[in-house]
């Protein structure tokens, strides 16, 4: 009785190690050797994560290529859907074109919540949306010039604004 009791318990404990391990999410401390080259394909080259309806944002970061997008786009792009309990459901990420990040923002779908956001950067799309405050088309320059910002400028800003959400419940 004592044995099934103790591979009863070493059997609950390990599930619920395994939900929380596998469940995280991706953080820049996963990120291993996924930096722009010194080369890039044409100027301006970039890369976003990609993936197609993953389960989580770990395993999409995890297993995402590491390409560069196609010159026709310029954004990063990400959907997440969650269920009615906040739980990611699916996310998928891709390079985008303008018209592609139209959608931003979060709204109701068949009892999930479906958030889009869009970034402009190199790997821009690390976190995924999870409400409003997250779900928004962030850009370096305004969308009606061609003109670009220096990237030392975009990288403080993008810190910026990453740190103040940081923080939002």
């Amino acid at each position: 009785m004592v044995v099934w009791l103790s591979l009863s318990w070493l059997l609950l404990v390990t599930l619920i190690w395994l939900r929380v391990v596998l469940s995280r999410d991706f953080t820049l401390k996963d990120i291993i050797n996924l930096h722009p080259s010194g080369t890039t394909p044409y100027p301006g080259g970039f890369k976003c994560f990609t993936c197609e309806d993953a389960e989580d944002n770990y395993s999409c970061n995890r297993w995402a290529p590491d390409q560069y997008c196609p010159k026709d786009t310029r954004f990063c792009y990400t959907r997440h859907q969650m269920n009615s309990g906040g739980e990611s459901m699916s996310v998928t990420k891709r390079c985008a074109a303008r018209d592609e990040c139209a959608s931003t923002g979060c709204v109701e779908q068949g009892g999930y919540m479906v958030c889009i956001s869009c970034c402009e950067g190199n790997i821009c799309n690390l976190p995924v949306p999870w409400n409003l405050t997250m779900a928004v088309f962030s850009t370096k320059s305004l969308l009606n010039q061609e003109s670009r910002v220096h990237p030392s400028c975009a990288t403080s800003f993008t810190k910026m604004v990453l740190y103040s959400t940081k923080n939002i419940p």
